[in-house]
């Protein structure tokens, strides 16, 4: 029974998207507006939460290492676009995490966990970036707090689905399937 209803939680949360756009800072305020803009766009809710899947699966200092070097390369990202530096191919890169962090979860790919933060940093540069160039009117360290305070509850929740699901008799199979879903889901985003 708990097999079946947390498959059908991850299917459901792997396919739905969130059903609002990002805040307006000038109404809402700019650490609202941060805070909400990476759980407006299902890209950034499936990256993060594959994070803490990843992490969860490699274990040991990899539970907090690899979340940390995603969240501190994010900030560096955010920084380098308002600096106005060019970074190219910023969404297809966001839309290559999705299914690459995917795939890494489903094939429970196990590395060094200095290794795992660089990957999860490549990604992360691009995820800030972008939401360094949709910065508009809101200022940007209350923005920028509320995105990385965003960001490190979604790594959390991957953490805690990852250690929820590893006490399953079938639990490596059903997070090597959540990693699956999420690669197909970023496939779909690419060709959407």
């Amino acid at each position: 029974m708990k097999t079946r209803l947390l498959l059908t939680a991850a299917s459901l949360a792997a396919s739905t998207m969130p059903a609002f756009a990002h805040l307006d800072p000038a109404e809402h305020g700019s650490l609202l507006a941060g805070f909400t803009h990476p759980l407006s766009g299902l890209d950034h809710i499936l990256v993060m939460i594959a994070v803490g899947l990843w992490a969860a699966q490699i274990g040991g200092r990899a539970l907090w290492v690899v979340p940390t070097a995603f969240v501190g390369t994010m900030a560096f990202g955010f920084a380098l676009a308002i600096a106005g530096v060019h970074l190219p191919f910023v969404e297809p890169a966001i839309l290559a995490s999705v299914v690459a962090l995917g795939l890494l979860v489903a094939m429970a790919v196990r590395m060094e966990t200095g290794a795992c933060a660089a990957v999860v940093g490549i990604f992360a540069l691009f995820h800030g970036y972008a939401h360094g160039g949709e910065l508009g009117a809101a200022g940007a360290l209350p923005f920028s707090a509320g995105f990385v305070v965003a960001t490190a509850l979604l790594h959390i929740a991957g953490i805690g689905l990852g250690l929820g699901i590893g006490r399953l008799s079938s639990g490596r199979i059903i997070s090597r399937m959540i990693g699956g879903l999420t690669a197909f889901a970023g496939l779909a985003l690419i060709f959407a």
